[in-house]
């Protein structure tokens, strides 16, 4: 037992809670309590939700706030992957990250500073471990029980089509949710793993500043993290299959990402197979083959970021829930498995692994289970309209379709394209590159997807959301007033923009003829 009264084997057990200091303890006696009792069952359950990640949390809070009798079981620590291991504490990284580089240019802006900016890396780290732990209060299992739900600490099986075991003890339900999230996947190179790597969800622990660091996966993670690396100093290597970085995303606005990470220093090996990896001394040497050539890489620490592979180990045979242990649990549309007693919602059962789709999966959960018999049980996946951000500098989001989906579908789109450097908030603040695309249908406002690249692009991509949601349109955004000078001017401008391809030599024609008719 430590000194803050936190079991060792728990810490070495659980990754995230590494280095147990006092915002790691406190992180602990918030979403893992080690006096924890676990309660008497109840009778039987109108909801039993397994994992306590976001899609569990909020079912489980939404469900309760209804009146349902809801028992919420978890393995490790509550809150999932998003607050220990995923969207909190690398976020917190990533400020830090560009606080050092805005002070690095401020030259630029007339500053001028003593010396060369040092980033004290344990302190960065010690930061994000208070601000994690100051968090962690809302998904604390003692916050959940005060809201009505049974909260379970420990492994879940599932004991039959309508029972969950955990414990020791079974637990009866109407109804149930697998929310089980997923884990960090490493490919199987030969010697990755005898020479040790890092993933998101052992990243979080360090302590110190690795001099050399080769990122393997050029995804979101992978740049993310190799770009606040970058800037705390370390010389970071990122190494992909792919020709550029961010590849589901659109090639244009990924290549402004890509030479912003060149531009921090980040080497880019892309097009490059990682063959094997071998240690040599206190090097870890990643074999590389290019273009036919072979290449060697060495690096002092290792973090891999490839994809999720969905938490399956449930039992799921003895509930007749069909799963695949690639793309996780089966569902329909409206999110039930092939037991129609359970449902799933998240990240172990859905291609968008993102903190805001679980939220909202979880939200069609709660309808389609609890009141399946009403006109409110029929919320469907599909109807969701989800957008995405990379928490690169600059961002880079994205909503709905994109050029080559929609021809894909058989719906042909026009593009108004806009750069984001000509809104004068952007010169005035020495912002010099980004992008924006919106995609609407042929011959109508009505908009279809979006990308945008430029500062702070996950703010402002929520208003093209919303259009898209209520069909708003580029006529509505063009008539909406947006305060000057902000960023937000630029979907104005993509209003007006559309408004133009409009004004047809037909149409300025017959406005020629109009105006002489009324002088």
């Amino acid at each position: 037992m430590t000194a803050d009264g936190v079991p060792e084997a728990l810490a070495r057990e659980i990754p995230a809670l590494a280095p147990l200091d006092e915002h790691n303890a406190a992180l602990a006696r918030n979403v893992h309590p080690p006096d924890w009792v676990n309660p008497e069952p109840a009778a039987r359950y109108d909801l039993v939700v397994i994992g306590a990640g976001t899609a569990g949390l909020v079912t489980s809070a939404g469900a309760a706030g209804l009146g349902a009798r809801v028992a919420l079981v978890e393995r490790e620590l509550l809150g999932g992957d998003c607050l220990n291991v995923g969207c909190v504490p690398s976020k917190a990284l990533i400020a830090c990250a560009r606080a050092a580089a805005e002070a690095r240019a401020a030259g630029a802006f007339g500053l001028r500073f003593g010396g060369e900016i040092e980033v004290d890396f344990p302190a960065v780290m010690e930061r994000m471990r208070r601000l994690r732990a100051g968090i962690s209060a809302h998904d604390s299992a003692r916050r959940f029980r005060e809201l009505g739900v049974d909260v379970f600490l420990g492994a879940a099986a599932f004991a039959g089509p309508d029972a969950v075991e955990v414990g020791g003890r079974r637990l009866r339900f109407k109804r149930a949710v697998i929310a089980t999230g997923a884990r960090a996947a490493a490919p199987p190179i030969p010697g990755l793993s005898a020479a040790g790597y890092l993933t998101n969800e052992t990243l979080f622990s360090l302590t110190e500043l690795p001099r050399r660091l080769a990122v393997v996966g050029a995804g979101p993670i992978g740049c993310e993290m190799a770009q606040a690396f970058a800037r705390f100093g370390s010389q970071v290597d990122l190494v992909d299959l792919a020709p550029h970085v961010l590849g589901r995303d659109d090639a244009d606005a990924a290549r402004i990402v890509q030479r912003a990470l060149e531009r921090d220093g980040v080497r880019l090996h892309l097009g490059a197979a990682l063959k094997a990896v071998r240690v040599e001394g206190a090097e870890k040497i990643l074999d590389l083959r290019r273009d036919g050539v072979a290449q060697e890489l060495a690096a002092d620490a290792i973090l891999v970021g490839v994809g999720r592979a969905p938490n399956v180990d449930l039992g799921l045979e003895s509930a007749g829930v069909g799963y695949d242990r690639r793309d996780g649990v089966v569902v329909d549309d409206r999110l039930r498995t092939s037991n129609r007693r359970v449902f799933a919602a998240g990240d172990v059962c859905s291609a968008h692994k993102f903190t805001h789709t679980a939220d909202a999966a979880a939200r069609i959960v709660i309808q389609n289970a609890l009141f399946s018999l009403g006109p409110f049980g029929r919320a469907r996946v599909s109807r969701l309209v989800v957008p995405w951000t990379t928490y690169t500098d600059p961002e880079l989001a994205h909503v709905g379709l994109s050029a080559r989906e929609a021809e894909q579908r058989g719906l042909a789109v026009d593009t108004i394209e806009l750069d984001p450097a000509a809104v004068d908030r952007a010169v005035l603040e020495g912002e010099s590159e980004g992008l924006l695309k919106v995609h609407v249908e042929r011959g109508r406002d009505r908009i279809v997807g979006a990308t945008l690249v430029a500062r702070h692009a996950g703010e402002l991509i929520s208003e093209l959301s919303l259009a898209i949601v209520a069909r708003a349109g580029l006529k509505t955004l063009a008539r909406t007033i947006h305060p000057y000078p902000t960023r937000a001017e630029l979907l104005r401008r993509a209003g007006d923009a559309y408004n133009k391809t409009r004004l047809t030599p037909r149409a300025a024609r017959f406005l020629r003829l109009l105006l002489r008719l009324r002088r």
